[in-house]
């Protein structure tokens, strides 16, 4: 490639013409009744001053007889011969590339660097085989995922959409098509737990004593499960079952069997789990799972409104965790992902309705340090992640350390939108997880504006670097920087707003 020819190409009255040569734009080459179009990844100048560029193919259309291209898939079925042209693409040819097949889509933004051209995801392609939306602090990410979910809500009304909202801040944009749950409704009954979120919950200690403890807590569990009228209808219950128990039967289990070993052994691993369970029920921070003396089988009603079943237009479920106290945030997200996985499993006979499991902060439930605790949540999302697809469940992964989430998760996301990605560490991890028609936009990550981003793999046609639409201000989710600037000038009112933070902070302190 000529470099007075490239220098000349970016005086072009085309903007897709004027990128040409320049990393991570596209070029054309001409074979007979067809146009091969290709990514370029990497350019370097050799010492004759040409420049040799590394390319990566994309896709072909078919030529008509005015040269015009048309009908672009993904793929190519043929490579061009030594010596073929090398031309750019011009905005036209864009169009066609990224022009909407039939396939169910939304619109999201503007294909860069055109001003018309409009970027679509393709939703059946996308949820089917997951997502993972990647960006640092400050570069639009909870905005342009409320974009997303806005649109895919807007498409399909009647959906089935749980987010896990760690932080709060979705609330806001979903206040009008959405169910919002937090603490104060969402009433998750603590008996749907299965036996190792009991662990989690209910077991101090570590090591040989932890494995003592969790043989005790599973005896007195099932004797609890037992005694229960449900129980008598189904004919084999296991600690994992979800059939409801009442904390009082639960707590006097214990009792029964410590009084059993009063002269004859160690009841100190009894007392540990009956203390647990006591300050579990004293607790008011507990209340929205450990409540009342009395407990009935909720669990129809709790997942028809959770799952979305019906929709009745409000097709998405904003579960706010943010009020949880923070040692059981894990179990508590671990209960939601397994429900949603679980249900589709058992549903399987009936009509099929897929469900979308959208987890904020990912990389905290499944931390690529296999010690850390809450190993619970970790695993049904690693399962939901490998095997969700044959069930109907979809995951949408949201990060902003991509480097921190466990090895092979983002590899099973088929759909990568990464925006502005600062760390070196993060631009590796997506690195690898992107194929190798979209090698080319790496360069472009740590360069991405706010609210920009490159998208590939399963809900694109290729590659795309795509500037986010603006979403209307009652539809951004809480999450905007707060302008220091202008803040610190405002004065007054200072001692009645700690007097009313200090209220809700001893109401709810976590």
């Amino acid at each position: 490639m000529n470099t007075e020819r490239l220098m000349a190409l970016q005086d072009h009255a085309d903007p897709s013409v004027a990128m040409s040569g320049q990393v991570g734009s596209q070029v054309k080459m001409a074979l007979p009744g067809a146009w091969l179009i290709a990514n370029v990844r990497t350019m370097k100048r050799d010492d004759d001053g040409s420049i040799t560029a590394m390319i990566d193919f994309l896709g072909e259309g078919s030529s008509d007889s005015t040269g015009r291209m048309s009908n672009f898939r993904r793929g190519v079925t043929r490579y061009p011969i030594p010596g073929c042209t090398v031309m750019p693409v011009t905005t036209d040819d864009l169009r066609t590339i990224f022009a909407a097949s039939g396939s169910a889509n939304v619109e999201i933004g503007t294909v860069y660097p055109t001003d018309d051209i409009r970027g679509a995801l393709y939703i059946d392609p996308m949820l089917s085989k997951h997502f993972a939306v990647l960006g640092s602090t400050g570069t639009g990410k909870s905005t342009s995922v409320a974009l997303i979910l806005h649109r895919i809500s807007s498409y399909s009304p009647e959906g089935h959409i749980v987010m896990i909202d760690p932080h709060g801040e979705y609330s806001a944009a979903f206040k009008g098509c959405g169910e919002l749950f937090n603490v104060d409704n969402l009433a998750l009954p603590y008996w749907l737990m299965n036996f190792e979120e009991h662990c989690e919950v209910l077991l101090t200690t570590d090591g040989a004593e932890r494995q003592r403890d969790a043989d005790i807590l599973a005896k007195c569990l099932l004797a609890a499960r037992m005694k229960t009228k449900a129980a008598e209808q189904y004919g084999k219950v296991t600690v994992d079952s979800p059939i409801p128990y009442l904390l009082t039967d639960f707590n006097q289990v214990i009792v029964n069997e410590m009084g059993k070993l009063d002269r004859a052994g160690d009841t100190t691993p009894y007392q540990r789990l009956k203390n647990k369970l006591d300050e579990l029920r004293a607790d008011p921070r507990y209340t929205f799972m450990f409540s009342g003396m009395l407990v009935s089988d909720t669990m129809g009603s709790f997942l028809a409104k959770l799952f979305r079943l019906p929709a009745n237009g409000r097709p998405i479920s904003i579960v706010d965790v943010s009020g949880v106290p923070s040692d059981i945030t894990s179990v508590v997200v671990s209960v939601l992902a397994r429900m949603v996985f679980d249900y589709a499993i058992w549903s399987r006979t009936e009509a099929q309705r897929p469900i979308l499991l959208v987890c904020e902060e990912a990389h905290r439930y499944v931390p690529k340090d296999e010690s850390a605790k809450g190993q619970a949540v970790r695993k049904i999302l690693e399962r939901i992640a490998k095997e969700g697809r044959k069930y109907g469940v979809s995951l949408g992964l949201i990060t902003q350390r991509p480097s921190d989430l466990a090895e092979g998760v983002l590899s099973q996301c088929g759909t990568i939108i990464s925006m502005r990605l600062n760390n070196d560490r993060d631009q590796a991890c997506v690195r690898a997880a992107m194929p190798e028609g979209a090698r080319g936009f790496l360069d472009s990550i740590p360069a991405l504006r706010n609210r920009e981003c490159i998208v590939c793999g399963e809900g694109v046609a290729i590659p795309i670097r795509v500037r986010f639409d603006d979403l209307e201000p009652e539809k951004r989710p809480a999450s905007a920087d707060p302008s220091f600037a202008s803040l610190w000038r405002e004065v007054g009112g200072e001692e009645e707003i700690i007097g009313r933070t200090i209220k809700r902070w001893r109401g709810h302190g976590r």
